[in-house]
């Protein structure tokens, strides 16, 4: 074969190769940003976690308000499939 045609071969494949990850990535993460919004959330909640408990009921109250945000989040992504 000579150069020109492997170099569109190679091309191709390249394209088809991009192309199918695109795909992949939408079926695995159809809501990337909702779920990184849990994982942000979750990780808030370890950190409030780790927290010191004097904090006047406020550090309680934010874990409750962001269990109450990650359950809503994944109600969101569950809706949106």
């Amino acid at each position: 074969m000579n150069t020109i045609v492997k170099s569109g071969l190679a091309a191709a494949a390249l394209a088809t190769a991009l192309s199918a990850g695109v795909f992949i990535g939408q079926a695995t993460a159809d809501q990337p940003h909702m779920q990184n919004a849990v994982t942000a959330l979750t990780r808030a909640r370890s950190e409030l976690q780790a927290a010191t408990a004097d904090k006047g009921g406020h550090r309680a109250k934010a874990m409750n308000l962001v269990d109450q945000a990650i359950a809503e989040t994944r109600a969101g992504i569950r809706f949106a499939r």
